[in-house]
């Protein structure tokens, strides 16, 4: 192998960036591409408030011209700051299976990373706990659900033959109507939101600027004691807001108010990646149709983000989320879904979970590597 590293300078290096993992999953029934467009939207500085807190670089692996893989490095001083770390990241990774090229790509990211003071390269993040995030090790023949990465099987292997091992691994569980367990939690949760004083309401999409600042209040209060987790900004919420509004069902999305006051919030969407999956990265010329076609198939959803206030925790809050949800999806076509991810030692989320009767379904990891 005739191997040399480059950064992106240019957009048709973008270009062939994003495009490099069409050509490494073709054929995968199980892969789901982003759209193109997005894709370098949150990849270009000036185009996503990720980049107001960050230092990135992009980087290409190439055999005598061929793209065999690929690489970001990213240095997020929010993070740094939060948890007072030396920490920098990789993500976007692809490769061939290849331990010459994938060691060769996370070298050149630890570099790029090291050469700012940096002394621990951690990922796949993409960019951040916020996002996309982990390496998928089991499940292979599924599809994942939405904002959650796929990756063959080897990734494995070149990650940990490059010298990292793991930090932390973040749990999916499955939940469909035959499975979830009414009379495990349904009764503890109906005791706890009529003796409670809580009251659970709809997002409201035709108030949602207000909307949108109660759930990122409460979300960045409720889990700043999290493992890897970075507040949101302002500017980076309405970003994430303003991309999920076109898919969003507000009969998913539940306020908790105590006493008048937002106290929690749950957050789930349908899983959008089947109407991806047929779009293969495109809006246009079609993609528009094929959205509102394939929408309507959409048969589960992903319960994303779910946060409690300090002073609401232990209460069965989340209980009272989980059976309202497990309720209404099915009325309204999604009788399945999946709750995730959770960290591996979050003993509070994981038990409610086996709890509802949900199987542990998919096992996703970061991983950190010292650098000297």
């Amino acid at each position: 192998m005739t191997l040399s590293l480059r950064p992106v300078v240019s957009e048709k290096d973008l270009h062939r960036f994003v495009i490099f993992p069409f050509e490494l999953y073709r054929g995968n029934p199980f892969w789901v591409p982003n759209l193109i467009a997005d894709e370098k939207k949150l990849l270009t500085q000036g185009k996503h408030p990720f980049h107001e807190h960050a230092e990135v670089g992009l980087f290409l692996a190439e055999d005598a011209g061929h793209i065999v893989g690929r690489i970001s490095a990213h240095i997020n001083h929010s993070h740094n700051r939060f948890h007072n770390d030396r920490v920098g990241f990789f993500g976007f990774f692809d490769c061939i299976d290849s331990q010459e090229a994938a060691s060769a790509l996370f070298q050149t990211a630890g570099e790029f990373v090291r050469s700012s003071g940096m002394d621990t390269l951690r990922g796949p993040m993409n960019f951040s706990t916020n996002e996309t995030c982990g390496l998928l090790l089991n499940a292979f023949d599924e599809m994942p659900y939405i904002m959650m990465p796929y990756n063959f099987p080897y990734y494995e292997k070149l990650i940990e033959g490059a010298g990292f091992s793991k930090a932390k691994d973040l749990l999916c569980y499955h939940l469909d109507t035959e499975t979830f367990s009414f009379n495990k939690i349904g009764s503890v949760a109906q005791r706890v939101e009529e003796r409670s004083d809580i009251i659970l309401r709809q997002l409201d999409f035709n108030n949602l600027k207000k909307e949108i600042q109660i759930v990122r209040n409460v979300y960045n209060s409720a889990w700043e004691k999290n493992w890897g987790f970075v507040p949101m900004t302002d500017a980076e919420f309405d970003f994430m807001a303003h991309e999920m509004k076109p898919i969003a069902d507000p009969r998913l999305i539940y306020i908790a108010e105590h006493s008048g006051e937002p106290v929690g919030f749950i957050l789930c969407l349908p899983d959008f990646n089947l109407v991806l999956k047929k779009m293969n990265g495109n809006l246009f010329p079609f993609g528009i149709l094929k959205a509102l076609y394939w929408r309507r198939k959409i048969r589960r959803i992903r319960i994303i983000t779910m946060g409690v206030i300090k002073e609401h925790r232990k209460a069965g809050l989340d209980l009272v989320f989980y059976s309202r949800i497990a309720r209404t999806s099915p009325t309204i076509g999604y009788p399945e879904g999946e709750l995730g991810w959770v960290l591996e030692d979050n003993s509070l989320m994981n038990r409610a979970a086996e709890n509802m009767g949900a199987r542990l379904s998919k096992r996703y990891r970061i991983y950190d590597k010292k650098l000297t």
